[in-house]
């Protein structure tokens, strides 16, 4: 009687065997896909790293300066008189670098129009500080640092007469 139940148990396990493979068969013998047929799927195209500046940028203007020694000489053809005059004599700019207050000393030749004024790196003005009509003989100018100037290097433009003077000051 056992061997009865062993060939019964046996046969039940064939029987679900069989069914499994037929299972099985069935689906790795249905209809395969063509293998000359190539499917193309296009690449994902690549994402820029750039980081994209959304806003307005103020396009580069030049400013040209003059930047001559005091014993520059004219070209030929112009008025050398009126060249070789020198109105302005920059004595002192002090302290550099620059806290709160900035002062400069100067002297002036004769009566003339006085501007002293700011300028970036790029020569982009960014503050008047003085613009008047001065008289002849040595001033001492005070001046406090406004504060919309960052901390970074600075071009102090003083022109008396046309004639401009140039100083880097360095701002804390």
């Amino acid at each position: 009687m056992n061997i009865d139940r062993v060939k019964i148990a046996l046969g039940n396990h064939v029987t679900y065997l069989t069914l499994v493979l037929v299972l099985i068969g069935a689906s790795v013998f249905a209809q395969k896909i063509d293998s000359n047929v190539i499917s193309y799927k296009p690449k994902a195209q690549a994402v820029s790293k750039l980081p994209v500046i959304k806003g307005t940028v103020q396009p580069y203007k030049m400013n040209v300066y003059r930047y001559l020694n005091s014993n520059h000489t004219a070209k030929a053809g112009s008025n050398n008189k009126e060249k070789n005059e020198k109105f302005l004599t920059v004595l002192k700019i002090y302290p550099n670098p620059v806290v709160e207050q900035l002062n400069i000393s100067l002297r002036l030749d004769k009566s003339t129009n006085l501007s002293i004024k700011i300028t970036d790196l790029l020569g982009n003005e960014i503050v008047t500080l003085l613009n008047e009509k001065a008289s002849p003989g040595e001033h001492t100018k005070t001046f406090n640092v406004p504060a919309k100037l960052n901390a970074g290097i600075y071009f102090l433009r003083i022109v008396a007469g046309g004639e401009p003077i140039i100083k880097r000051i360095s701002v804390l």
